[in-house]
């Protein structure tokens, strides 16, 4: 950490601003550009101080979340996760229905007692049906069974990291304060807003990519008639019959 560190006073180590407001565009810029293709971000970070800033700025921009523990597994064993969150379904739906006439109150509660579980360390990502596009933590050194993950999946890792963390573990580190809740807020407020004006683009950018000038596909050429289809139909042979028969001669 030492090229983000301004200075020492008192015996503790002060960011430089400089370096924060650097790593904060890097990450705004990136974002957006994974959020204007379509992919979707992970937002996790399950120390106390972080937990009400994520949810929110996850909510805010629709996106994923984890911040009550993160379960081995979660990226590299992902159909594992997805049969944990089908099975939080069929709790909710055995519950809708009324549990009261058909199981004993020590089944009732076992089935309260796992749905409440499931839901309260999967409900951030319940609605995530393929891996993320990138990964925002709040203290890597903390949540780095998430970054090892998304490392061995080649998924970029955006950090705020404090001078206690190791920045080579992450794509993209924001030098931070990672235990003031107002640092950490001001931070993924940012970071939710570059994402928010990617998702804006994503129309804009399909639309330009139909409307570019020689991105017709070969077989709608064809149907206009400015265009043969390579493969379709008989080979026209421009070759003079009399040269082909002094070869085969």
């Amino acid at each position: 950490m030492r090229p983000y560190i301004f200075g020492k006073r008192n015996q503790i180590h002060i960011i430089d601003i400089r370096e924060t407001v650097k790593g904060v565009l890097r990450a705004s810029k990136f974002l957006g550009n994974v959020a204007a293709n379509g992919q979707d971000v992970l937002f996790v970070g399950t120390k106390r101080q972080a937990r009400p800033a994520i949810q929110g700025v996850a909510q805010k921009t629709g996106m994923h979340y984890v911040i009550e523990r993160w379960l081995g597994g979660t990226l590299t064993n992902f159909r594992t996760i997805r049969s944990r969150l089908a099975r939080l379904e069929e709790l909710e739906a055995i519950e809708a229905a009324g549990m009261a006439d058909k199981y004993s109150k020590k089944m009732i509660s076992m089935l309260t007692r796992e749905r409440r579980k499931i839901q309260r360390n999967l409900e951030g990502i319940r609605k995530m049906t393929k891996l993320p596009g990138a990964l925002v933590l709040i203290d890597v050194k903390r949540e780095h069974n998430a970054a090892r993950e998304a490392r061995k999946l080649h998924i970029p890792v955006v950090a705020v990291i404090d001078t206690d963390s190791d920045p080579d573990t992450v794509d993209i580190p924001i030098p931070g304060n990672d235990d003031a809740m107002r640092a950490i807020e001001l931070i993924l407020n940012q970071l939710g807003d570059s994402i928010l004006a990617g998702m804006k683009a994503r129309p804009v950018k399909e639309k330009e990519q139909e409307e570019r000038p020689g991105r017709r596909s070969s077989r709608a050429m064809a149907r206009s008639g400015s265009e043969p289809v390579p493969g379709e139909g008989p080979a026209k042979d421009d070759s003079d019959p009399s040269e082909s028969a002094m070869a085969s001669a």
